[in-house]
């Protein structure tokens, strides 16, 4: 492979990565995602100018950076997808964590990565739950939203206003915003993680 940058990652409200950290195969690169920040998506594409050999395609694959550095039997590589010819980029969810995250891209036979996506989607179709975790729809997430405030607000709920009626302090609901935006802040996902 080339000795100029060949695939750029973007993890999500991060810079662009185009320098691998290693090479450990003249057809495999690992690139190091940053731990200093969350973020829930990346996006793997091929440089401007960049054809891969033919019959041949770039697998994506994502492990802890932890395992990468001390496997002794090799890390425990997630394949994700693939970008090539007509396909030259592709968006994938992933968990950011304290340990960091690498990505892997490997320039195999089209054929190896056909069988891998088809695995992918099997796996997919027979373990919805597993992978990248479809998002809710508006109408659900506005229900986990409001669920949410419920239950925090029922907490200061007992003194009884004008006619009987049960009255929470105005600044129950501020406190409630400001631990929300907070915890969205730092899992931007847990909403999506809440079970109907």
């Amino acid at each position: 492979m080339s000795s100029s940058p060949l695939f750029g990652i973007v993890p999500a409200g991060q810079p662009l990565i185009t320098e691998p950290a290693s090479m450990p195969s003249p057809t495999s690169l690992l690139y190091s995602l940053p731990t200093s920040k969350h973020f829930s998506h990346i996006v793997v594409f091929m440089l401007p100018g960049i054809a891969l050999p033919p019959g041949t395609a770039a697998a994506i694959y994502l492990a802890a950076a932890s395992d990468v550095a001390n496997s002794g039997s090799g890390p425990n590589f997630k394949f994700l997808g693939a970008i090539g010819p007509g396909k030259e980029s592709a968006m994938f969810k992933v968990t950011s964590g304290e340990s960091g995250l690498m990505i892997g891209v490997s320039v195999e036979s089209e054929d190896a990565i056909a069988s891998q996506l088809q695995m992918l989607a099997a796996n997919k179709a027979t373990n919805p739950g597993s992978g990248s975790v479809a998002l809710p729809g508006t109408m659900v997430l506005a229900q986990r939203i409001i669920q949410n405030a419920f239950n925090f607000l029922s907490s200061f709920s007992g003194a009884a206003g004008p006619g009987g009626v049960e009255v929470v302090p105005l600044k129950a609901f501020e406190d409630w915003w400001r631990k929300f935006e907070s915890r969205i802040r730092s899992d931007p996902s847990f909403l999506e993680k809440q079970s109907d």
